[in-house]
């Protein structure tokens, strides 16, 4: 089984995944539990929690990279779950690596360039400013789609169940925010789209998509983060030969 050691990892993921280029971001991207000094199993999971942590010690795994990690602004206490989760990670010496932002914007491995590339949709421009960068992409299909077949491309490619506003008569031109990326609707009339696809509802979103005759489709939060860390996770595999598995424990949100 091929290894690396454990600093030589992170500092290749933390320049690979451009870290230093999201310094407002909430999450304290990186290494946040450090465990055993050399890894040989990754696991790729979209949040941090005692299920994949679970999962990973009875798989041997030993380094963890996920979307949402567990410090976010720092850590005021660490008492009931909080208290649980690192415990589960010290005991059973697995580290874990968080990488949010940077992982919904990144050209090759992010959610969103993974999403255009899943759906068949040719990358057009950036979108969806955040915290003074877009962490988005819009692009346009070869072929217009209804809504409704748009959608059954979505639900079929990423095994969820979306919903959607319907306030156009097509779908072309489409910009994407994984996550909770509602708030791209403000980009919309800049861009030209017809279609905005994120992850969850928003209240918020309708009567802004009902004025600029705008189709936004929830595809769920969870659904449209699930590829970039298997983005990364096949990128792994194939530069280092390192043994990779997804975690996948999906909320339906």
């Amino acid at each position: 089984m091929k290894t690396i050691p454990l600093k030589k990892l992170v500092s290749f993921l933390s320049n690979e995944l451009r870290l230093s280029e999201f310094p407002k971001d909430e999450s304290a991207n990186g290494l946040q539990i450090e465990g055993l000094a050399t890894v040989g199993n990754i696991g790729l999971a979209v949040d941090a929690c005692d299920y994949v942590f679970q999962t990973a010690a009875d798989n041997n795994i030993d380094f963890l990279i996920v979307h949402h990690g567990l410090i976010w602004g720092g850590i005021r206490s660490i008492n009931g779950v909080m208290k649980k989760r690192i415990k589960a990670l010290l005991d059973t010496d697995i580290s874990l690596y968080a990488c949010h932002l940077p992982l919904d914007w990144h050209p090759d491995y992010g959610n969103n360039a993974q999403l255009l590339k899943a759906l068949a949709i040719k990358r057009m421009g950036d979108f969806g400013e955040y915290h003074g960068k877009r962490i988005g992409y819009w692009g346009r299909l070869t072929k217009e789609l209804s809504l409704e077949d748009f959608i059954c491309r979505v639900d079929k490619t990423l095994n969820t169940q979306s919903t959607a506003l319907s306030f156009g008569n097509k779908v072309k031109n489409i910009g994407i925010v994984s996550g909770g990326g509602w708030s791209a609707i403000y980009d919309a009339e800049e861009t030209g789209i017809d279609t905005l696809l994120v992850g969850e509802p928003s209240h918020s979103a309708y009567t802004l998509a009902e004025e600029m005759k705008l189709n936004v489709v929830f595809a769920g939060h969870y659904a449209t983060e699930t590829l970039g860390v298997q983005a990364v996770g096949n990128m792994l595999r194939k530069k280092f030969g390192l043994k990779t598995e997804f975690i996948d424990h999906p909320t339906g949100l």
